[in-house]
């Protein structure tokens, strides 16, 4: 008889991911803000180089066609706020392919919301509140905010907005990264990635929620360019215990741009060989209707149930992770 049938999470961290879901449906219903729901399967999926993702094949006879796991809600939310629907959240699945280990499941449980009207340091304000509550039972130390520029200096003494190939290499080398060379290229953003994984994400938020903001403009497909510099955008990620929990944007609601940055993501797609991804046209026809000025997140709430837990791996909270589902 097969034993790995049962789930490899305890029915206290069952009960556990309930009561959490519970207290963020009542933190967004406290404030107004709608709850919906958006398709899992689309003709449109993200040009990000950085994501694989699912096919499947949809059977309409006599014509088949490809369909998409969506790898975030993002596209089809907003498509909703440009229809008028005010501020908006979701809890849902998202799917990613080729991702698996620790703080990996190719299917995983996303909370994205959208606030009208909010700039990014409201959003920052609301992220904050809701880590609040939520760690209420064993409290975190002071929220701290880092600019990505000042925090990365400090830990590598490079400058991430100034590209430098020949110091970023001596810094690989030096840091005992030299495989970074050959996986990084000429490639700044990838290099960007590489070294504030392994140097300057592990010590993010120590007990604490730490809202990392101001990404260099190379990395953000999806966030508006800052107006008081152009070399960075309006763009946060959420940190407790050097773990990554989320991403969030000041949107940009400029439909020409982000048309031209999906096309420019498509040919480096091309470029390294990546599946083919379909731009989501119906997307850019919302942002051309009219996306209203909001900010957005996106959390891994599996993640967020490690920590609230102690948990030492994604498989400890899920039912039935990838190799048992």
């Amino acid at each position: 008889m097969l034993l790995d049938w049962r789930p490899t999470c305890a029915i206290e961290l069952m009960r556990l991911r309930a009561q959490m879901l519970s207290e963020i449906r009542q933190f967004f219903a406290e404030r107004s803000v709608l709850e919906v729901e958006t398709p899992l399967l689309s003709h449109g999926i993200g040009t990000d180089p950085q994501l694989e993702f699912f096919t499947t094949e949809y059977c309409l006879s006599p014509l088949r066609q490809t369909l998409f796991l969506q790898t975030s809600p993002e596209f089809a939310m907003k498509r909703l706020l440009a229809a008028g629907s005010g501020s908006i959240y979701q809890i849902g699945k998202a799917f990613r392919n080729g991702e698996s280990g620790r703080f990996h499941n190719p299917e995983f449980t996303m909370l994205e919301w959208y606030r009208v009207g909010f700039t990014l340091p409201q959003l920052m304000d609301e992220i904050a509140e809701l880590i609040a509550g939520l760690f209420s039972g064993q409290p975190l130390q002071e929220t701290q905010r880092v600019c990505y520029q000042e925090i990365f200096g400090s830990f590598t003494g490079l400058d991430p907005l100034v590209f430098s190939y020949q110091d970023y290499c001596a810094f690989a080398e030096d840091s005992g990264l030299s495989e970074a060379v050959a996986i990084c290229g000429h490639d700044h953003a990838v290099w960007l990635d590489f070294i504030f994984s392994h140097k300057v994400q592990p010590h993010l938020g120590d007990n604490a929620l730490c809202l990392v903001y101001g990404y260099p403009a190379c990395q953000s497909s999806l966030a508006r360019i800052n107006e008081q510099c152009s070399l960075i955008t309006d763009r946060v990620e959420l940190f407790i215990n050097g773990i990554e929990l989320g991403n969030g944007y000041y949107e940009l609601v400029d439909a020409d741009e982000q048309s031209k940055r999906f096309d420019k993501e498509l040919v480096i797609r091309q470029q390294q060989k990546l599946a083919v991804s379909v731009k989501d046209k119906r997307l850019v026809s919302a942002l051309e209707s009219g996306l209203p000025e909001c900010s957005g997140v996106a959390i891994g709430l599996d993640r967020l149930l490690m920590l609230l837990s102690g948990s030492e791996s994604i498989e400890d909270v899920l039912s039935f992770p990838i190799h048992r589902a």
